[in-house]
């Protein structure tokens, strides 16, 4: 199994999850971050560091949001692999923020 980043990274960008990442999974694109499956080793230490709750384990990803398992396979080969944190988008918004406006 692996883990998924979903719709709350996206036009966001938090990247504290990727100075967690031991095998430097995460792939950095114009607008959200995505995990790769195959590198990704399922331990969750990423889970509790992204402060938008974008990522879930595979299985376990809402139901309006399971074409992210898709979109992080494929995305990730598009992508450079990000291990260090850097500034969110401009755009970024809390996950209040998020929840508020409706997700």
């Amino acid at each position: 199994m692996t883990y998924v980043v979903t719709a709350y990274c996206d036009t966001c960008k938090y990247t504290d999850c990727v100075e967690v990442c031991p095998v430097e999974a995460f792939h950095e694109g114009p607008t959200m971050l995505y995990i790769n499956p195959e590198t990704c080793i399922d331990c969750d230490v990423c889970v509790a560091q992204c402060p938008v709750e974008a990522i879930y384990p595979e299985d376990q990803v809402p139901d309006q949001w399971k074409d992210y398992v898709a979109t992080n396979a494929s995305e990730c080969k598009n992508y450079p692999t990000i291990s260090e944190k850097k500034d969110p988008l401009p755009t970024a918004r809390t996950l209040d923020e998020i929840k508020a406006a409706g997700g």
